[in-house]
């Protein structure tokens, strides 16, 4: 067999796993897009080992690596998006703009007309 084959397909899932990276806004399909991201590195990793004839077979050891970090980032990253669902009712990411962090003069520290909010300023003295 030759290795274009297994080549074009990896090339194919990693720009399809791409694609759902960037245009993608829920959590979830994030997370299934890294995944398919990761198969297609497991598929050229294999492909090249056969095409290599390597005695140690160091491409299927890499895979299997792959497939435990794959495995491991999968239990963790749907675990944080089932808690920010509970939490906010939606796994949006571009809703998820609590979790950055802004200094004393960012925009949620200042009233519509640009001066300092003391409600703001109270609720983080609250938080404190």
């Amino acid at each position: 067999m030759h290795l274009a084959y297994p080549a074009v397909l990896a090339v194919l899932l990693f720009s399809v796993g791409l694609y759902g990276v960037l245009g993608r806004r829920n959590a979830i399909l994030v997370l299934m897009s890294v995944e398919l991201m990761l198969n297609a590195v497991n598929l050229n990793l294999v492909a090249f080992d056969v095409w290599l004839r390597d005695t140690l077979h160091a491409g299927q050891a890499l895979t299997l690596f792959t497939i435990t970090i794959a495995a491991a980032e999968i239990g963790i990253g749907l675990a944080i998006v089932l808690l920010v669902y509970r939490n906010r009712g939606s796994s949006d990411i571009d809703k998820l703009t609590d979790l950055a962090e802004t200094g004393p003069a960012g925009p949620d520290r200042t009233g519509q007309d640009g001066t300092p909010d003391a409600a703001a300023d109270e609720k983080a003295e609250a938080t404190a």
